[in-house]
């Protein structure tokens, strides 16, 4: 029964993670080469991965237009970010600009032969992948002084934060709920389904172990 517990308890955490690593937002610094708007259609698979539709025209249509932002990182490695409003959905960042984010977008380019190229830190939150055709989503932007700026996540970390402690309360009053209340109730029927060693030693045991985390 360890192994069950064990293996649901890291499964958790791993969505858990995933859930934070894709919706706390990020920062990149990067050269913006180019702006555009394209096309973009939507799988089953991919459709959960961009924002909602704004109209009832595109939620019935299984493409529609979409901005993108080039860039490429100090290393030469190619990033490309959508541009798209959250509005009042899900991730909650109430982003309404995208037109204007895309007009400073496109006054930030930067040739690649520029000697000295403009570098803009570009916060997003999401997933780059090439497999199933996601994108990062662009929040907001603005220039640094150059690609070695080190960008503090004040967000994300005070996010964390309080998650932690929210998690640590909850955590602490199921505790004291489970001792004073659930605990109880399994030694008294423990106490009576001891004369039975067919049931003591077998499942009944084995959940009891279980629910105390010593599971075997």
């Amino acid at each position: 029964m360890a192994y069950i517990r064990w293996t649901i308890t890291i499964l958790f955490w791993v969505l858990v993670a995933g859930f934070l690593h894709y919706t706390l937002p990020q920062t990149d610094i990067v050269r913006i080469t180019d702006t555009y708007e394209k096309r973009q259609d939507f799988t089953n698979v991919n459709q959960y991965f961009w924002a909602s539709p704004e109209t009832e025209q595109q939620a019935l249509s299984a493409s529609r237009d979409v901005f993108f932002i080039q860039a490429f990182r100090e290393d030469g490695e190619p990033m490309i970010y959508r541009n798209e409003d959250t509005g009042w959905g899900w991730p909650p960042y109430f982003k309404f600009d995208t037109a204007n984010l895309q007009a400073r977008a496109s006054d930030l380019i930067s040739k690649s032969n520029e000697a000295n190229p403009t570098w803009v830190a570009i916060r997003h939150y999401g997933w780059r992948n090439e497999f199933i055709s996601i994108y990062p989503n662009a929040t907001s932007l603005k220039v640094v002084a150059g690609p070695d700026v080190r960008v503090i996540p004040w967000t994300s970390i005070i996010i964390l934060i309080v998650l932690a402690v929210l998690f640590l309360a909850i955590f602490a009053r199921w505790r004291r709920f489970k001792a004073r209340r659930l605990d109880p109730v399994f030694d008294s029927e423990e106490d009576q389904m001891q004369p039975v060693d067919t049931y003591s030693n077998g499942i009944g045991a084995r959940l009891r172990r279980w629910w105390r985390g010593k599971g075997d």
